[in-house]
């Protein structure tokens, strides 16, 4: 199957998500919280195989934001421990699929267990090719943006060559985002990729995460690709009219 996906890299499209509805997926059901986070993963699973067939290079997605700490402490707890399940039994697996695991975010405050596993799931798969999986853990782009505002020499430079520091910076392991994906039916980009995803086409949808399939991406990708990409320029058709005038 061919895909015709336009992507700011030429090289695949790199596609981000905000899995939203784990919990309240749950209390529908009359389940704890966790149940919703553990159908999450086997949601997350099912996409991460899936990715590489449909035309995705790179895939993002926001398991766990700076602010979620805020939640109780016997969820942030239960997360933690399936992220750590997670790598635990999946690392082999995506190294299999080539497929190169990242950790982005702060990783000072992630519970020593969890950031072992981490690292080792780093390591075994950083030979893979076919997709680069991100996974945002004590994450914040505001932190991030501020990060790299610290590391360009602003001081010394032009504002364009001090923006350019920080785009290469914030971009250069994967580029920027083409599609944004939030599922859970809310509006808002919650401090997720924010400079990476200034020109990111954008796809909210009412499906709850672990109910989110392979034919649900299907379906965001089917609709980013009737959508005209222009980052800043004149739409096509304005151009044609234009001159044939």
């Amino acid at each position: 199957m061919s895909h015709n996906f336009t992507s700011q890299s030429g090289d695949g499209l790199h596609v981000a998500i905000i899995m939203d509805g784990n919990g309240r997926w749950a209390t529908r059901r009359g389940l704890p919280r966790v149940a919703g986070h553990r159908a999450g993963v086997a949601a997350l699973k099912r996409i991460v195989e899936h990715a590489p067939d449909v035309g995705i290079r790179a895939l993002t997605v926001y398991a766990f934001s700076a602010d979620n700490w805020a939640r109780p402490a016997g969820e942030v707890q239960s997360l933690f421990w399936l992220m750590r399940a997670f790598l635990r039994l999946e690392t082999e697996r995506l190294r299999q699929k080539s497929v190169r695991m990242q950790i982005i975010g702060r990783r000072d405050r992630i519970p020593a267990a969890a950031l072992r596993e981490v690292n080792r799931s780093e390591f075994v798969t950083a030979a893979g090719r076919r997709l680069l999986f991100r996974v945002a853990i004590d994450y914040s782009a505001r932190d991030a943006i501020a990060r790299a505002a610290s590391s360009s020499p602003a001081q010394e430079a032009s504002v364009s060559a001090a923006r350019s520091a920080m785009h290469h910076e914030l971009t250069r392991e994967v580029g920027e985002v083409d599609l944004l994906i939030r599922t859970g039916g809310e509006k808002r980009l919650s401090d997720f990729l924010l400079w990476e995803s200034a020109y990111a086409e954008l796809y909210f949808t009412d499906c709850m995460w672990p109910d989110f399939s392979p034919a649900e991406l299907d379906a965001a990708l089917a609709e980013f690709r009737h959508r005209e990409r222009r980052f800043g320029a004149v739409p096509t058709a304005a151009v044609a009219a234009g001159g044939s005038r």
